[in-house]
């Protein structure tokens, strides 16, 4: 499978998952809508049917209201009395109730305050005849009784409770057509997201599947690669090696090679400076000759550097900087061919291991520098530093270059201090070297430690070779080296190496 097919199926996954989470989210917030609005339907229906119910219940109790009071005429039974005073006595909360549950519906508030006055004027009637009764006018009870049978109050209660239940069922049946719509909605909705949602999961797995096959494969290729992978990093290791070797014995014949027109150049150098002299000893005796000016003192050697005058002059003077101007490239390139020179031989060492107490090691470089220290005003500090398996000769280079280039360049008349640290962490040990130099811009910080490069003002002698040279050596070492530095505002330099370092790893390959 190609980088390409495996981005893009990686694209179309991450792509499935979130049209799937998205769905799942659309459902959710859906069916939650859905939900709430059917339980809002559901509630409009439960009101309704407590609405007719509520109609039901207060009609009931009118008829019980004129039922106990027919049987109290009839029979003057105190039990219908007493049943007729408990219907009388909750048909007017009833009646509230009814115009309160009902406030909603205007056409229902305008029946309630109808049915309320038929209701009351139809109690008044009972009332009557009850209280006839009690004074013995039995007869005129029964006669007025009938008469009122079907009086309008009568009437108006059964056709306003006919009309407040033809309302409500209307309402029911509109209510309830509205739940169901919204149930159905919901069920289509929750139906539709779970069929996406399982055909998303199917892609998914198809996909899953393919990829499943594709990293099979890709494993069977990389055991297959694996079988062949040691030899081939052993022949490559070797290759570099040869060519490692190979280039340090370049170097170290070019450089050879070098010295010896260098030393020709050095020799013709200074004969030409010698022939300076008599030339313009000579120009000077001829110029005086011409001009018929008075002889050389006697006193005057004939070494004595001859008085010219005019271009003469400045021709001795250009002359005499052309030399100068040789003689320190040359002696630069000197010290440079000494450098390579040098560098070539420390990548032929072999290194050896061997038990190193930091801390003795650094207090001999620190010995060594002592007067140099004293001459710059500077402290150096000795922390706690842990004790190395290394190779010796490596590890006082290194500590050697960095403590030098910490004096080499303090502030100048600001005291200098150099601070020497070391702590473990999971087999390292980490050394810290710090100061309050100069300090070493941001984007040189890489430059420094490349091969003859120096940053920052060149007022100090060297060849550039010092870090480029720790930097080799920490990494034959099996170690890293970083600087954390702002201009003016000093340096620390961070070596980190193995603890019990064998020399087995980044050793054997350079």
């Amino acid at each position: 499978m190609t980088p390409l097919i495996s981005r893009q199926r990686s694209a179309l996954q991450i792509l499935l998952l979130s049209a799937g989470f998205l769905v799942l989210v659309a459902v959710s917030v859906a069916s939650v809508l859905l939900v709430n609005k059917a339980r809002k339907d559901n509630a409009w229906v439960v009101h309704t049917v407590e609405v007719e119910s509520q109609i039901a219940n207060l009609l009931v109790e009118i008829r019980r209201a004129e039922s106990a009071t027919r049987a109290y005429l009839l029979t003057t039974a105190p039990q219908h009395l007493a049943e007729y005073q408990s219907a009388a006595t909750g048909i007017p909360p009833a009646l509230d109730h009814l115009a309160k549950i009902s406030v909603d519906n205007p056409t229902q508030v305008a029946n309630s305050e109808k049915l309320k006055v038929a209701i009351d004027r139809r109690l008044s009637e009972l009332a009557r005849d009850i209280d006839r009764a009690q004074h013995n006018d039995v007869a005129d009870s029964i006669a007025d009784l009938r008469s009122t049978a079907s009086t309008d109050a009568v009437a108006a209660i059964a056709r306003i409770g006919s009309d407040m239940r033809t309302e409500e069922n209307r309402l029911l049946a509109m209510r309830t057509a509205t739940a169901d719509q919204t149930q159905v909605l919901a069920s289509s909705v929750t139906i539709a997201g779970s069929c996406m949602v399982l055909a998303l999961a199917a892609f998914s797995i198809v996909l899953l599947r393919l990829s499943s096959r594709a990293r099979d494969d890709a494993e069977a290729k990389l055991r297959d690669m694996n079988v062949t992978l040691e030899a081939i990093v052993d022949e490559r290791t070797t290759d570099l090696r040869e060519a490692n070797e190979e280039i340090q014995r370049f170097a170290y014949i070019v450089s050879h090679d070098l010295r010896s027109p260098l030393v020709n150049i050095m020799g013709f150098t200074s004969e030409l400076e010698e022939l300076r002299g008599d030339i313009f000893r000579r120009i000077a005796t001829l110029n005086r000759s011409a001009s018929l000016a008075p002889g050389v003192p006697d006193n005057v050697t004939d070494t004595a550097e001859p008085e010219l005058q005019g271009s003469d002059k400045q021709l001795s003077d250009d002359f005499s900087e052309s030399l100068s101007f040789i003689k320190s490239s040359i002696a630069k390139m000197d010290r440079l061919i000494t450098a390579i020179l040098n560098l070539t031989r420390e990548g032929r060492r072999e290194f050896k291991p061997e038990p190193i107490d930091v801390r003795a090691l650094i207090e001999g470089i620190v010995k060594t520098v002592a007067h140099q220290a004293a001459e710059s005003n500077a402290t150096i500090e000795i922390g706690s530093l842990p004790d190395v398996v290394s190779d010796r000769l490596a590890m006082e280079q290194i500590f050697s270059n960095l403590i030098d280039n910490a004096l080499k360049y303090l502030k100048d008349g600001v005291p200098g201090e150099i601070a020497i640290e070391g702590r473990t962490k999971l087999g390292f040990a980490i050394f810290e070297i710090t100061d309050n130099g100069r300090g070493i811009a941001p984007k040189d910080h890489q430059r420094i430690f490349e091969l003859f490069r120096r940053a920052g003002t060149q007022d100090k002698p060297g060849q550039g070779i010092g870090l480029a040279h720790v930097r080799a050596l920490v990494r034959r070492l099996g170690g890293t080296m970083s600087i954390a530095s702002e201009l003016h505002n000093g340096s620390t330099f961070t070596i980190t190496l193995p603890v019990n370092w064998t020399g087995k790893n980044r050793d054997k390959a350079s």
